[in-house]
């Protein structure tokens, strides 16, 4: 019997979702081709039909996570520093799901730093992460709830400042709870207040 379209689509959301546990369990380090099939209940030559090779299975892994945290839910504000607050807080590991993506994206990046196409790509994604930030910064600076500066430079300290709570966040969850680290991101943001 002949595979339709569906069935196609089918395996590959079990395929999606195998690698995304095997992401969420042992990290890019862990994502190999027999994890995933274990994960799948499937044989390795299954999986080869989707992945030649185990960069093909990596650079999926990683479309996959870019859209996964794309598709996440994100805090409404309207502008203004509670923009800011809202990018800033949409970044931390606050809820299972936000965890889960930010072990995830941590674990990919020596994957990223070993490979210059996978860096070039992840240097663009901070990038435009930046620029987001920056206008956010920019539209509070006018009116008024943020210091003036150069809103690319405070927007490059705002990522970095949240970047590495989300590291400290991962290795210490006991010590930055959710509730701890929306407090360190409303002092960070009180420090800018002019």
């Amino acid at each position: 019997m002949a595979r339709t379209k569906g069935d196609h689509e089918a395996r590959r959301r079990d395929v999606s979702e195998a690698v995304w546990r095997v992401l969420a369990a042992h990290g890019f380090s862990g994502l190999t081709l027999r994890a995933v099939a274990t994960e799948l209940g499937a044989t390795t030559g299954l999986l080869t039909h989707y992945f030649p090779a185990k960069r093909d299975l990596v650079a999926y892994a990683l479309d996959l996570l870019h859209e996964r945290t794309a598709a996440r839910p994100r805090r409404a504000a309207e502008q203004g520093r509670a923009a800011v607050r809202a990018a800033l807080l949409d970044i931390l590991p606050l809820t299972d799901e936000a965890t889960a993506s930010n072990r995830i994206w941590v674990s990919s990046w020596d994957t990223a730093l070993s490979d210059p196409a996978l860096g070039a790509d992840y240097a663009d994604k901070y990038g435009a992460s930046r620029d987001r930030l920056a206008k956010l910064i920019a539209t509070a600076q006018d009116l008024g709830e943020l210091a003036p500066g150069d809103p690319s430079d405070l927007a490059t300290a705002a990522q970095s400042f949240a970047l590495g709570l989300v590291v400290q966040a991962l290795f210490n969850p006991a010590a930055f709870p959710p509730e701890h680290q929306t407090a360190l991101v409303d002092a960070y943001l009180a420090a800018l207040a002019p």
